[in-house]
């Protein structure tokens, strides 16, 4: 394995929910980055489809999963009150959509051992975990396949508890970062405050304690940033936001316009859509949900059918508008222009 990991700093994040297409996975490889599809909220059927047509294309390129959470699937009497509470206030939400509020499930676990088995069939360059650990046998059926893998952490604690299962590479993800938080460890995932007050102060701390190579994450939106976290000892970043505004992106149309909005004005960590900590723009749904309880992935689903209908009004205000702190610097310009910046800025 070379230093740089994947033969260049720059990673292109996977963004589940459509973001993430193989358009900007082949226009970060263009640029001269390496990016990642995302598994999340896809069926295995659809997720080795996206393979196929990356793979088609003769690109390098890696696949994200998402790791399920046993307890969110089995959850205690007194968690499924506090999730029919909520779901009580959502009804209003429906309501002014005139769409249906589901039941709430909790058997939704990503399909993770039908995707787990799929990959292992066809093997991809790399595999990166987030929302937790996948378990050392994975990791080294993985492996053995041919995969490079990667798990997500966001403080030290977690780091060494992924190093123990013997991934090739971390992503550490400092609170920063826009979009769903990777914190598995109970203490990390309740947390809304980042320990390190940046990205590049977060690397040294995790670099400081084990010896694996690192990906930065967590608004890195230019060459400068980039060089910051490299400089802190991460082999690459992994951009996102940064990402999420240009032609390639999948992101809905209302998403990318609300991040070059005026109007909003700040991002904040958030519950409200998913039951997980987010990090999106404060619109009027996150303020009038500042309560919500943790439930993931069952709070998804109770939202899914408000995003969805908010997207159809053009209404930004009901919609989960994932963005990192520095959102204000994602531009419109074609992804592999944007990658070429970044990459000229070192």
């Amino acid at each position: 394995m070379s230093d740089s990991l994947f033969d260049t700093p720059f990673i292109g994040a996977p963004m589940a929910g459509g973001t993430s297409t193989t358009a900007l996975v082949q226009a970060v490889h263009d640029g001269g980055g390496f990016g990642f599809l995302a598994a999340g909220y896809k069926s295995p059927t659809a997720m080795t489809a996206d393979i196929a047509a990356a793979e088609a294309l003769g690109i390098r390129f890696g696949m994200n999963v998402f790791v399920p959470d046993v307890a969110q699937l089995a959850p205690s009497s007194e968690t499924k009150a506090r999730l029919a509470a909520y779901r009580a206030t959502l009804e209003p939400e429906s309501a002014r959509f005139g769409v249906p509020l589901p039941a709430l499930r909790f058997d939704d676990d990503d399909a993770w051992r039908d995707k787990i088995d799929a990959l292992l069939e066809d093997p991809v360059e790399a595999v990166s975990f987030t929302f937790g650990l996948p378990g050392r046998a994975v990791v080294r059926a993985l492996q053995k396949a041919g995969s490079r893998v990667i798990s997500s952490v966001t403080s030290v604690s977690e780091a060494l508890a992924a190093a123990e299962e013997g991934p090739d590479a971390l992503v550490v993800q400092h609170a920063s970062a826009g979009a769903h938080s990777a914190a598995f460890l109970p203490a990390d995932r309740s947390a809304v405050s980042p320990a390190a007050s940046t990205t590049a102060e977060l690397v040294a701390q995790v670099r400081a304690a084990v010896g694996l190579p690192l990906i930065a994450a967590g608004s890195i939106m230019d060459g400068s940033d980039l060089s910051k976290v490299l400089a802190a000892g991460a082999v690459a970043g992994q951009i996102g936001t940064a990402l999420v505004r240009t032609p390639e992106s999948g992101a809905r149309q209302l998403h990318k316009d609300a991040l070059g909005d005026p109007a909003f004005t700040r991002t904040t960590m958030t519950r409200a859509f998913t039951g997980r900590w987010a990090r999106a723009l404060v619109n009027d749904f996150v303020r009038d949900h500042e309560d919500a309880p943790e439930g993931y992935p069952a709070i998804h689903h109770l939202t899914s059918s408000i995003r969805s209908a908010a997207s159809a009004a053009g209404d930004p205000h009901r919609l989960n508008l994932w963005a990192g702190t520095g959102w204000r610097n994602a531009g419109t310009r074609p992804a592999r222009v944007i990658v070429s910046e970044f990459l000229s800025g070192l």
